[in-house]
């Protein structure tokens, strides 16, 4: 498999960002995984885009990616959230040497053949986000045929619709090992409690996964070190990591922003107050109102576009993944506040992009961490 060429990429984008968009109200209001959208994606080979051409992917570059997270989350962005990981993952994957072939060839071959998601199952209700420190609570124990896995999981977006669960863990070795074991989503012992009940992003499914007993082979350790010996840090593998979670993941937020842009403008241009007589896209105010949102997209576009080209440092990267995320939440609040109560009106979509948009806040760099890091960098330098 190959990238397509420019204009029938350019077709396939505009087809999926209709595909996705004709599902996102019946999505949001049930909160159903969304398998219609996932199958669709899967036909036209964008569950594969990221695995590398050698292993029967597109093996495609991260401003193309990019641009299909953005196809896909203007549309429907639960979607594109776990679409993205399953990118970067796959992304991961092609460069981690600890991983054994037979599992990576694997996985990527269950994406090409069948559309076979992948995602990372990390945040516990004890631990929280490991991105803060800590010791996992779940629990590999080595046995006579590999290790038996127990642990709770929570926030594990699109677990209804994997085939992959990446779990990260720590065994019952004095000192214990720590890292991630890959449990195939059908063993037995892993178990659903469909726990999501969110304020937006509905569709992804972050459900609770209890692991109870699950039995997987000795090489599914994939990759796990010494807790007290971890691998020396590789700076540039977490730039390109940064800059890959800054590109795909906050579109996704950036795209929410551009929907309700692109279904304000159209409102506020058909929308005539009878003690006007004029479209309310007349009024000087809302021009101005509708240009200050667009100078925030503008923005965003800019940070993103050196996020894809992997143009930022590690601190950088983050500061432009919050600074996008505020920016789209900022846009969406202004559409609201330019439409008063149509806006917040269940029958017209910025209520749902704004419910939306909020939750970009809680992916990994928080502000308050991208901020920090920043601040410290700034005084050591």
């Amino acid at each position: 498999m190959t990238e397509p060429a420019t204009d029938d990429w350019a077709r396939r984008l505009a087809e999926i960002r209709q595909l996705m968009a004709e599902q996102a109200v019946g999505l949001d209001a049930s909160g159903d995984f969304p398998r219609d959208n996932i199958d669709r994606l899967r036909q036209r080979g964008f569950l594969s885009l990221a695995v590398p051409q050698q292993y029967g992917g597109a093996g495609a570059d991260l401003p193309r990616l990019q641009q299909a997270i953005a196809a896909i989350a203007w549309g429907e962005p639960a979607t594109a959230l776990i679409v993205c990981m399953q990118y970067l993952h796959h992304l991961r994957l092609a460069e981690n040497e600890r991983w054994a072939e037979p599992l990576r060839q694997r996985v990527f071959q269950d994406a090409v053949d069948r559309g076979g998601l992948i995602n990372s199952l990390r945040v516990e209700p004890e631990l929280g986000s490991p991105a803060r420190g800590g010791l996992p609570q779940t629990v590999a124990t080595r046995g006579a045929e590999g290790w038996q896995i127990n642990g709770h999981k929570i926030y594990t977006t699109g677990i209804e619709g994997l085939s992959w669960l990446a779990i990260w863990g720590r065994s019952d070795d004095s000192p214990p090992l720590v890292g991630t074991w890959l449990v195939p989503a059908d063993s037995d012992g892993v178990s659903v409690v469909k726990s999501w009940e969110h304020l937006g992003m509905r569709a992804t499914g972050s459900h609770e996964v209890v692991l109870n007993n699950v039995q997987v082979a000795a090489d599914h350790a994939v990759d796990v070190w010494p807790a007290d010996a971890p691998p020396a840090p590789d700076a540039e593998q977490f730039r390109l990591f940064a800059n890959r979670h800054t590109a795909l993941l906050a579109t996704i937020y950036d795209s929410i922003a551009r929907a309700a842009r692109d279904w304000l403008v159209s409102w506020l241009a058909t929308r005539i107050p009878g003690s006007l007589g004029l479209p309310l896209s007349s009024l000087p105010r809302v021009q101005e109102k509708v240009g200050q949102i667009d100078g925030w997209l503008l923005v965003n576009r800019s940070l993103l576009e050196k996020a894809a080209a992997l143009g930022f440092s590690t601190n950088d990267a983050n500061l432009a993944k919050v600074t996008i995320t505020d920016n789209a939440i900022q846009a969406v609040n202004q559409a609201l506040e330019l439409t008063g109560n149509h806006g917040l009106s269940r029958q017209n979509p910025l209520e749902r992009h704004y419910r939306n948009v909020l939750c970009g806040r809680v992916h990994t760099p928080q502000n308050d961490s991208a901020w920090l890091a920043a601040g410290k960098h700034a005084f050591q330098k």
